[in-house]
């Protein structure tokens, strides 16, 4: 890791940190939001299938990036690793990509936010809690990186615990123990799990099912924030391997522990993206005070989203400065070891929810979450390449399997099955009308990235072959 202006990553980062910063990037609108989205296209079963899905392919990817994580700990990380195990190119244009991701959803986590304020102050204009909410967000991020996990372990707490309370609160409420109530107040009965094989429960095909992926992976994306986390942690050799374990298995019995809740007590017709489905159920269910008390949690969750975003963006833009390809001035750590050029630079992302919180925020919002979805995913497929090629070279240079710390199991099927799932997640949103959008800006992006790397590279020859004229 380099020394820019005497200044260094502070290694300060325990456990409890780096399996908190993971779930506070994971639980945010892909949870709280956009899985309304799901239930209304893949119908109530679809849905469960279709995070369980996410939850699979969230591990393997996981699994492929433990390994690169703890024999490469590095702020850059899954950028320094596609430089390094697939091409300079492409670690150019992971780091575009996922510096796109964060700064992408750090728009959608406020525009949530500002529609989720709208319930107890719809008179004030969206663009107000936006623009509140990136200042917050920023403050946290600009202090130390100790402050900033510190802060982001107790408002991922907070959500933590009430994602349990609702996945406990709804399952009393499907068994019958919880009264449920009509839009009037009135008691109803308790449709247990019907709701999971009755009409309406699978799509009419699964092609459906993969068309809603993209969302989901969406929804899952942030537990690769252990990777650049590692680069700032103690002992990473120890931690990361730790945080690994205790995110996923949590991850994936939130996210499907709440589908099943949500896909049962809410009809798949009054699911969408105008209201949360954890407010829905919870009005359903009839406790008092507990929609808006969910509403309150749910702001937190999205502001925790976003803080955990913010930083992992701004290590995106330190990444490429330190590798040569942006300026020095974004690469520059002030004395409490935060990239602040990069940081002001990140939040270029989050002004946009100001535009997109104003017009048609329902909208704008999936298309942001569609944008942000298939960059994670092509990082994702990176992730797994790296590991492949990783694993192939280092054998090849004589490596034994015993001295790594953390060995991906089932290699190599592990980094080709993660890689094939996120290629189908891509191809899934095609036939999309509403998320086909992200394919007409992520290709050419993508695109954009390989070129200007070329010129760059080009353009540094040139200088350096003038240079050796020079001295000649």
């Amino acid at each position: 890791m380099s020394d820019q202006e005497g200044a260094h990553f502070k290694r300060s980062m325990s456990t409890r940190h780096l399996v908190m910063l993971s779930l506070g990037g994971v639980i945010g609108t892909g949870l709280f939001l956009s899985s309304g989205y799901t239930v209304q296209q893949a119908g109530p079963m679809g849905a469960v299938l279709a995070y369980l899905v996410g939850g699979i392919v969230a591990w393997l990817v996981m699994m492929c990036l433990g390994e690169l994580a703890v024999h490469m700990p590095d702020s850059g990380a899954f950028s320094a690793h596609a430089t390094r195990y697939i091409g300079p190119g492409t670690g150019y244009m992971v780091a575009w990509m996922y510096w796109l991701t964060w700064t992408v959803a750090l728009g959608s986590e406020f525009t949530a936010a500002a529609v989720f304020m709208g319930r107890w102050f719809p008179d004030i204009p969206g663009w107000y809690w936006s623009g509140l909410f990136a200042a917050i967000v920023f403050g946290v991020n600009a202090f130390t990186s100790r402050f900033f996990a510190e802060s982001e372990f107790w408002l991922s707490l907070i959500k933590v615990l009430a994602v349990v309370a609702f996945v406990l609160i709804g399952a009393a409420a499907i068994i019958g123990f919880v009264p449920l109530q009509d839009d009037t107040g009135a008691a109803v009965a308790s449709p247990g799990l019907s709701a999971l094989w009755g009409e309406g429960a699978m799509p009419p095909s699964l092609l459906t099912i993969g068309m809603t992926l993209l969302a989901v992976m969406f929804a899952f994306s942030g537990t690769e924030l252990i990777g650049i986390a590692a680069g700032e942690a103690e002992d990473p050799a120890r931690n990361v391997p730790k945080a690994i374990r205790a995110t996923l298995w949590r991850l994936i019995l939130f996210f499907v522990g709440t589908m099943v809740v949500i896909a049962a007590l809410l009809p798949h017709t009054e699911a969408g993206l105008s209201q949360s489905p954890f407010v829905a159920v919870f009005q359903r269910i009839g406790v008092p005070g507990a929609a808006d008390i969910m509403n309150f949690v749910i702001i937190t969750a999205l502001l925790s989203a976003a803080n955990s975003g913010l930083y992992a963006s701004a290590r995106m833009l330190w990444t490429l400065s330190d590798q040569g390809t942006l300026p020095k001035s974004l690469g520059r750590l002030n004395k409490r070891g935060i990239p602040m050029n990069a940081l002001l630079l990140s939040m270029i992302g989050g002004f946009g929810a100001l535009f997109s919180s104003v017009y048609a925020p329902e909208t704008v919002y999936l298309v942001l979450v569609s944008i942000s979805g298939l960059a994670v995913v092509i990082v994702w497929m990176a992730i797994a390449l790296s590991q492949f090629n990783f694993r192939r070279q280092y054998l090849r240079e004589g490596g034994r399997l015993e001295d790594l710390v953390y060995r991906t199991p089932g290699y190599p099927f592990v980094p080709l099955i993660a890689f094939g799932a996120c290629l189908a997640a891509c191809i899934g949103i095609a036939f999309d009308p509403q998320q086909r959008i992200a394919l007409y800006f992520g290709v050419p992006f993508i695109a954009l990235c390989y070129l200007i790397h070329y010129l760059h590279r080009r353009q540094s020859a040139k200088r350096a072959r003038t240079a050796k004229e020079t001295t000649a």
